[in-house]
Protein backbone atom coordinates (compact mmCIF):
# COMPACT_ATOMS: atom_id res chain seq x y z
CA UNK A 1 0.00 0.00 0.00
CA UNK A 2 0.99 3.40 -0.58
CA UNK A 3 0.39 6.88 0.56
CA UNK A 4 -0.89 9.69 -1.59
CA UNK A 5 -0.98 13.44 -0.67
CA UNK A 6 -2.99 15.18 -2.94
CA UNK A 7 -3.86 18.73 -3.31
CA UNK A 8 -7.07 20.70 -5.06
CA UNK A 9 -8.46 16.95 -3.91
CA UNK A 10 -12.37 18.59 -3.07
CA UNK A 11 -13.40 18.59 -7.41
CA UNK A 12 -12.18 17.92 -10.61
CA UNK A 13 -9.04 15.78 -11.20
CA UNK A 14 -7.38 15.49 -7.83
CA UNK A 15 -11.13 14.11 -6.82
CA UNK A 16 -11.19 11.64 -9.09
CA UNK A 17 -7.70 10.78 -8.78
CA UNK A 18 -8.18 10.28 -4.63
CA UNK A 19 -11.39 8.11 -5.51
CA UNK A 20 -9.35 5.80 -8.03
CA UNK A 21 -6.23 5.26 -5.87
CA UNK A 22 -8.48 4.48 -3.03
CA UNK A 23 -9.93 1.91 -5.14
CA UNK A 24 -6.43 0.29 -5.46
CA UNK A 25 -5.97 -0.09 -1.95
CA UNK A 26 -3.90 2.74 -1.17
CA UNK A 27 -4.66 5.43 1.14
CA UNK A 28 -4.75 9.11 0.95
CA UNK A 29 -4.04 12.42 2.53
CA UNK A 30 -6.17 15.46 0.89
CA UNK A 31 -5.44 18.81 1.81
CA UNK A 32 -7.90 21.63 0.91
CA UNK A 33 -9.00 24.57 1.71
CA UNK A 34 -12.67 23.08 2.16
CA UNK A 35 -12.49 19.30 2.17
CA UNK A 36 -15.37 17.54 0.91
CA UNK A 37 -15.41 16.07 4.55
CA UNK A 38 -14.90 17.94 7.93
CA UNK A 39 -10.88 17.66 8.35
CA UNK A 40 -11.11 14.24 9.91
CA UNK A 41 -10.07 10.65 8.99
CA UNK A 42 -12.10 7.88 8.02
CA UNK A 43 -10.40 4.16 7.03
CA UNK A 44 -7.76 4.97 4.60
CA UNK A 45 -8.80 9.11 4.03
CA UNK A 46 -7.55 11.72 5.55
CA UNK A 47 -9.01 14.98 4.37
CA UNK A 48 -7.00 17.52 5.91
CA UNK A 49 -7.76 21.92 5.73
CA UNK A 50 -5.08 23.45 4.26
CA UNK A 51 -4.10 26.33 2.21
CA UNK A 52 -1.22 25.84 -0.03
CA UNK A 53 -0.02 29.51 -0.71
CA UNK A 54 1.16 29.14 3.43
CA UNK A 55 4.19 26.60 3.56
CA UNK A 56 2.98 25.92 7.61
CA UNK A 57 -0.10 24.94 6.48
CA UNK A 58 1.23 22.66 3.48
CA UNK A 59 3.98 21.03 5.96
CA UNK A 60 1.03 20.76 9.18
CA UNK A 61 -1.14 18.52 6.85
CA UNK A 62 1.58 16.80 5.40
CA UNK A 63 3.04 15.70 8.63
CA UNK A 64 -0.82 14.91 9.42
CA UNK A 65 -0.81 12.34 7.06
CA UNK A 66 2.39 11.22 7.56
CA UNK A 67 1.34 10.36 11.65
CA UNK A 68 -1.72 8.82 10.47
CA UNK A 69 -0.28 6.29 7.40
CA UNK A 70 3.48 6.35 7.36
CA UNK A 71 5.67 7.63 4.56
CA UNK A 72 4.18 9.20 2.24
CA UNK A 73 5.17 8.13 -1.23
CA UNK A 74 3.43 9.56 -3.94
CA UNK A 75 2.46 13.39 -3.89
CA UNK A 76 0.04 14.78 -6.53
CA UNK A 77 -0.13 19.24 -6.68
CA UNK A 78 -3.56 19.62 -8.06
CA UNK A 79 -4.53 23.00 -6.76
CA UNK A 80 -5.17 26.36 -9.26
CA UNK A 81 -7.73 28.18 -10.56
CA UNK A 82 -7.67 30.32 -13.51
CA UNK A 83 -8.99 34.04 -14.73
CA UNK A 84 -10.11 35.07 -17.86
CA UNK A 85 -9.65 38.91 -18.65
CA UNK A 86 -7.28 41.44 -20.41
CA UNK A 87 -4.26 42.11 -18.63
CA UNK A 88 -5.12 45.85 -17.39
CA UNK A 89 -8.81 44.53 -16.65
CA UNK A 90 -6.82 42.00 -14.06
CA UNK A 91 -6.41 44.20 -10.20
CA UNK A 92 -3.44 43.56 -8.50
CA UNK A 93 -4.96 41.50 -5.85
CA UNK A 94 -6.34 38.64 -8.78
CA UNK A 95 -2.78 38.48 -9.88
CA UNK A 96 -1.53 37.80 -6.82
CA UNK A 97 -4.06 35.05 -5.86
CA UNK A 98 -3.04 33.02 -9.12
CA UNK A 99 0.92 33.41 -9.03
CA UNK A 100 0.08 32.56 -4.74
CA UNK A 101 -2.20 29.21 -5.12
CA UNK A 102 -0.98 27.94 -8.76
CA UNK A 103 2.64 29.08 -8.74
CA UNK A 104 3.63 29.62 -5.27
CA UNK A 105 1.54 26.91 -3.82
CA UNK A 106 2.70 24.34 -6.30
CA UNK A 107 6.55 25.04 -5.21
CA UNK A 108 5.21 24.91 -1.44
CA UNK A 109 3.88 21.29 -1.83
CA UNK A 110 6.83 19.50 -4.30
CA UNK A 111 9.39 21.35 -1.56
CA UNK A 112 7.67 19.97 1.40
CA UNK A 113 7.07 16.45 -0.63
CA UNK A 114 10.59 16.07 -1.85
CA UNK A 115 12.08 16.98 2.04
CA UNK A 116 9.99 13.85 2.88
CA UNK A 117 10.70 11.70 0.45
CA UNK A 118 14.28 11.97 0.37
CA UNK A 119 14.73 10.86 4.07
CA UNK A 120 12.37 8.02 3.52
CA UNK A 121 14.29 6.75 0.26
CA UNK A 122 12.05 8.19 -2.75
CA UNK A 123 8.86 8.51 -4.06
CA UNK A 124 7.02 10.11 -7.24
CA UNK A 125 5.73 13.68 -7.65
CA UNK A 126 2.90 14.57 -9.75
CA UNK A 127 2.48 18.41 -10.60
CA UNK A 128 -0.54 19.39 -12.82
CA UNK A 129 -0.07 21.75 -15.60
CA UNK A 130 -2.14 21.59 -18.18
CA UNK A 131 -1.86 22.65 -21.97
CA UNK A 132 -1.51 26.36 -20.62
CA UNK A 133 2.09 25.09 -19.80
CA UNK A 134 3.24 24.94 -23.10
CA UNK A 135 0.06 27.01 -25.08
CA UNK A 136 -0.62 30.90 -24.30
CA UNK A 137 -4.29 31.26 -24.43
CA UNK A 138 -5.46 35.00 -24.77
CA UNK A 139 -6.98 36.49 -21.75
CA UNK A 140 -5.19 33.96 -19.99
CA UNK A 141 -2.19 35.72 -18.94
CA UNK A 142 -1.31 35.10 -15.78
CA UNK A 143 -2.51 31.82 -15.61
CA UNK A 144 -0.28 30.75 -18.53
CA UNK A 145 2.30 32.60 -16.84
CA UNK A 146 1.86 30.33 -13.75
CA UNK A 147 1.36 26.99 -15.38
CA UNK A 148 4.86 27.94 -17.81
CA UNK A 149 6.61 29.14 -14.35
CA UNK A 150 5.83 25.44 -12.85
CA UNK A 151 6.73 23.75 -15.76
CA UNK A 152 10.17 25.08 -15.87
CA UNK A 153 10.60 24.84 -11.82
CA UNK A 154 9.55 20.77 -12.19
CA UNK A 155 11.75 20.34 -14.73
CA UNK A 156 14.80 21.50 -12.61
CA UNK A 157 13.79 20.21 -10.01
CA UNK A 158 13.38 16.86 -11.56
CA UNK A 159 17.04 16.60 -12.37
CA UNK A 160 18.10 17.69 -8.55
CA UNK A 161 16.10 14.71 -7.03
CA UNK A 162 16.88 12.28 -9.14
CA UNK A 163 19.82 10.71 -7.21
CA UNK A 164 17.24 10.52 -4.56
CA UNK A 165 15.18 7.88 -6.23
CA UNK A 166 12.46 10.86 -6.58
CA UNK A 167 10.49 11.02 -10.02
CA UNK A 168 8.83 14.22 -11.07
CA UNK A 169 5.70 13.74 -13.70
CA UNK A 170 4.18 17.02 -15.21
CA UNK A 171 0.56 16.16 -15.62
CA UNK A 172 -1.30 18.08 -19.12
CA UNK A 173 -4.50 17.74 -19.72
CA UNK A 174 -6.72 19.29 -22.04
CA UNK A 175 -9.95 20.94 -21.43
CA UNK A 176 -12.32 18.57 -19.13
CA UNK A 177 -15.66 18.91 -17.62
CA UNK A 178 -13.94 19.44 -14.48
CA UNK A 179 -15.39 22.46 -13.00
CA UNK A 180 -12.41 24.74 -14.19
CA UNK A 181 -14.30 26.61 -16.36
CA UNK A 182 -17.61 27.09 -13.94
CA UNK A 183 -15.04 28.55 -11.21
CA UNK A 184 -13.05 30.77 -13.38
CA UNK A 185 -12.83 34.40 -12.46
CA UNK A 186 -14.10 36.76 -15.23
CA UNK A 187 -13.32 40.18 -15.40
CA UNK A 188 -15.21 43.44 -15.96
CA UNK A 189 -14.36 43.83 -19.50
CA UNK A 190 -12.88 47.04 -20.69
CA UNK A 191 -14.51 48.16 -23.93
CA UNK A 192 -11.54 48.44 -26.22
CA UNK A 193 -11.42 44.27 -26.03
CA UNK A 194 -14.77 44.33 -27.18
CA UNK A 195 -14.00 43.68 -30.73
CA UNK A 196 -10.65 41.53 -30.53
CA UNK A 197 -9.87 38.13 -29.71
CA UNK A 198 -10.69 38.22 -26.17
CA UNK A 199 -14.55 39.54 -27.22
CA UNK A 200 -14.93 36.44 -29.18
CA UNK A 201 -13.77 34.00 -26.59
CA UNK A 202 -16.22 35.52 -24.23
CA UNK A 203 -18.96 35.72 -26.72
CA UNK A 204 -18.37 32.03 -27.27
CA UNK A 205 -18.46 31.31 -23.54
CA UNK A 206 -21.47 33.08 -22.87
CA UNK A 207 -23.38 30.88 -25.99
CA UNK A 208 -24.61 27.48 -26.43
CA UNK A 209 -23.19 25.19 -24.07
CA UNK A 210 -23.36 22.46 -26.46
CA UNK A 211 -20.75 24.76 -28.80
CA UNK A 212 -18.10 24.24 -26.09
CA UNK A 213 -18.96 21.12 -24.95
CA UNK A 214 -16.93 19.24 -27.45
CA UNK A 215 -14.20 21.59 -26.29
CA UNK A 216 -13.82 19.67 -23.08
CA UNK A 217 -13.50 16.04 -24.13
CA UNK A 218 -10.78 14.72 -21.24
CA UNK A 219 -12.18 12.42 -18.84
CA UNK A 220 -11.08 13.08 -15.39
CA UNK A 221 -11.59 9.03 -14.65
CA UNK A 222 -9.26 8.05 -17.12
CA UNK A 223 -6.71 10.71 -16.37
CA UNK A 224 -6.84 9.19 -12.97
CA UNK A 225 -6.63 5.88 -13.94
CA UNK A 226 -3.85 6.88 -16.22
CA UNK A 227 -1.42 9.01 -13.10
CA UNK A 228 -2.16 5.97 -11.03
CA UNK A 229 -0.54 3.48 -13.68
CA UNK A 230 1.99 5.92 -13.93
CA UNK A 231 2.81 5.88 -10.36
CA UNK A 232 4.22 2.38 -10.60
CA UNK A 233 5.70 2.44 -14.05
CA UNK A 234 9.75 3.00 -14.03
CA UNK A 235 11.16 5.00 -15.35
CA UNK A 236 8.97 7.44 -14.71
CA UNK A 237 7.31 10.04 -17.83
CA UNK A 238 8.42 13.41 -17.68
CA UNK A 239 5.48 14.32 -18.78
CA UNK A 240 1.49 12.91 -19.58
CA UNK A 241 -0.31 15.08 -22.01
CA UNK A 242 -3.57 13.50 -22.07
CA UNK A 243 -6.42 14.12 -24.42
CA UNK A 244 -6.69 14.85 -28.04
CA UNK A 245 -6.91 18.78 -27.99
CA UNK A 246 -3.81 18.80 -25.35
CA UNK A 247 -1.85 16.56 -27.47
CA UNK A 248 -2.74 18.65 -30.92
CA UNK A 249 -2.21 21.99 -29.36
CA UNK A 250 1.02 20.97 -27.90
CA UNK A 251 2.80 19.42 -30.82
CA UNK A 252 1.67 21.97 -32.66
CA UNK A 253 3.22 24.88 -30.59
CA UNK A 254 6.77 22.87 -30.10
CA UNK A 255 6.46 22.41 -34.02
CA UNK A 256 6.34 26.20 -34.51
CA UNK A 257 8.80 26.92 -32.12
CA UNK A 258 11.14 24.20 -33.91
CA UNK A 259 10.91 25.69 -37.26
CA UNK A 260 11.54 29.22 -36.02
CA UNK A 261 14.30 28.27 -33.79
CA UNK A 262 16.05 26.58 -36.85
CA UNK A 263 15.57 29.30 -39.11
CA UNK A 264 17.22 31.84 -36.69
CA UNK A 265 20.02 29.01 -36.61
CA UNK A 266 23.01 31.10 -38.35
CA UNK A 267 21.78 34.36 -37.00
CA UNK A 268 22.32 32.13 -32.90
CA UNK A 269 25.90 31.34 -34.44
CA UNK A 270 27.16 34.55 -35.59
CA UNK A 271 26.10 35.93 -32.13
CA UNK A 272 29.37 34.08 -30.22
CA UNK A 273 32.84 35.76 -29.83
CA UNK A 274 34.72 35.44 -33.04
CA UNK A 275 37.42 33.18 -31.40
CA UNK A 276 35.24 30.99 -29.88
Amino acid sequence: MHTWFITGASSGFGHALAREVLGRGDAVVTASRNPDVDAGQTGRLLATRADVSDPAEVHDALERGIAAFGPITRVVSGAGFGALGAIEEQPDELIAQQIAVNLIGSINVVRAAVAHMRTVGGGRVFQFSSSGGEVADPGMSVYNATKFGIEGFLSSIAIEVAPFGIDVTLVVPGGSGTGFMANMVRTEPLPAYADGVLGQIRGLLAGDPAVLKPMYRVDPAKVAATIADAAATSPAPRRLVLGASAYESVRRELQQRIDELDGQRDLAYAADLSDA
